[in-house]
Formats: C-alpha cells, sequence, structure tokens
C-alpha cells in the first residue's frame, strides 16, 4: 500500500529532528532541510565523473545545497540557481565574476543576484547537470520535495526549451533515504545519483523523467505566480 505524499514528509522531518541531525534554518518542518554532513555529500559529488565533466550545473537555491553551489564556483563550472518560487526564472553566475574568496556568498540566495544575472529564457545556456534537493528519496530514485513541484517545474521547463535529457544528483542525509513506496505522479522527477554524508548510489531506475510541461496540469494561478510559465507558452504559441 502506498504511503500518503505528506505522511512520509512528515516521517523524515521528525526523524531529522528527534535524532538531532538537522541544521539551520529551523523549522526543519515544510522545508528542504539542511542537514548534517552536507559537505560530506558535496566531497563525494565532486569525485562523479557526471560532476568532472559538467560545463553548466543548475543547483537548487536551498540551504543544504549551498556548499555544492560554492564549489561548483570554485572548479570553474557555470552556476544557473533558480529563483525563489521561480517568479524570475534563473540566476546564472559566470566563475569569473566572482572574486577568489567570495564563491561561497556569490552562491548564496540573499546575495545571488549582486553577483549573476537573471537570464531570459531565451538566454539559458545549455545544462550539463541538476542537482535537487529532496525532503525523501525512495533507492529506486523515486523523490519527494517539500510539496510545491518547483525541481519537477524547472526540469520540464527546460526540456521545453530544448534542453537533452540531464543527468540528476540530489544531497540527502542518509536518514532521509526511506522504504515505503513512494507515489509518483507523470510529472514526478526522479534521480540518478543518491549522495549521502556516507557516499554514493547511482540508481537503476526505469521512471522517465518529464519531457516537457504538462499543461493540463498548470492552474491559472501557477501562471500568474509563475511569469516563466506564461513566457514560455507565449513562446511556443509564436511557434506555431
Amino acid at each position: 500500500m502506498k504511503s500518503n505524499k505528506d505522511e512520509i514528509r512528515n516521517k523524515v522531518w521528525d526523524a531529522l529532528s528527534e535524532q538531532k541531525l538537522g541544521r539551520f534554518p529551523f523549522p526543519i518542518k515544510g522545508r528542504i532541510p539542511n542537514f548534517k554532513g552536507a559537505e560530506n555529500a558535496v566531497s563525494f559529488v565532486k569525485e562523479l565523473e557526471i560532476y568532472k565533466k559538467a560545463s553548466v550545473v543548475k543547483v537548487n537555491p536551498d540551504s543544504p545545497q549551498l556548499p555544492l553551489r560554492s564549489e561548483v564556483l570554485k572548479d570553474g563550472k557555470i552556476l544557473l540557481i533558480p529563483t525563489p518560487r521561480l517568479k524570475a526564472g534563473f540566476v546564472m553566475i559566470k566563475p569569473e565574476w566572482v572574486p577568489k574568496g567570495e564563491e561561497r556568498k556569490a552562491a548564496s540566495l540573499k546575495h545571488m543576484n549582486a553577483y549573476g544575472k537573471e537570464m531570459p529564457l531565451t538566454e539559458i545556456p545549455q545544462i550539463d547537470l541538476i542537482v535537487v534537493g529532496s525532503v525523501a528519496i525512495h533507492p529506486d530514485g523515486r523523490r519527494l520535495g517539500k510539496g510545491e513541484g518547483y525541481a519537477d517545474r524547472e526540469y520540464a521547463i527546460i526540456r521545453e526549451l530544448g534542453n537533452p535529457e540531464v543527468p540528476v544528483i540530489t544531497t540527502i542525509n542518509s536518514i532521509q533515504l526511506v522504504e515505503e513506496d513512494l507515489p509518483k505522479d507523470e510529472y514526478d522527477l526522479t534521480v540518478d545519483w543518491i549522495v549521502t554524508e556516507k557516499g554514493v548510489t547511482e540508481v537503476q531506475s526505469n521512471y522517465e523523467k518529464p519531457k516537457g510541461i504538462i499543461w493540463s496540469e498548470v492552474t491559472e494561478e501557477e501562471l500568474e505566480a509563475m511569469p516563466v510559465l506564461a513566457e514560455i507558452r507565449r513562446m511556443m504559441e509564436g511557434q506555431k
């Protein structure tokens, strides 16, 4: 029997809190949780060939992935960060725009706009690798975020814009790995690599990733809240 998505999220948030594995910002519940061991996970990501070969890396803006965003810039790669709630699309930061020693500051949500530029959809470079935060992950790659669907939607957007299928990594604390039969909808993004504070697992999965936006699932409220979606729809209509 499949567990309800929110039940699983709450179980993971509670476990992180009870075992004191969460870090600022608090409360952990309701967000992509910052976790103890995030820096260890980054060291394992950096050893992956898909990371070493990537020139453009998109990383979510949440706290547990800040150490990785910083390393992306230190490693001379272009960093793409989705703006909060996708209100302004994506911010691009090129490593040459960041003075040495300021990479962590540049990669922070508070300062990313000072070092980077909000990019028009038509000017986003081809993305080679995506890193997502997660609340819960099944060993077969099924994923739960905090429930608002932004990682799923962001992947769908770049595919809609013509980006080829991209490998997806998530960094989590090992306690966020769950055995429950996670419900999976058509628009849900799965991951190819699970990286914890203990090491790396390459996922063996047959799940298909989103090939584009499922417009029947997009509400008028979402079109209003995320101008980027309305922009893509206009671009598509203009191509007809």
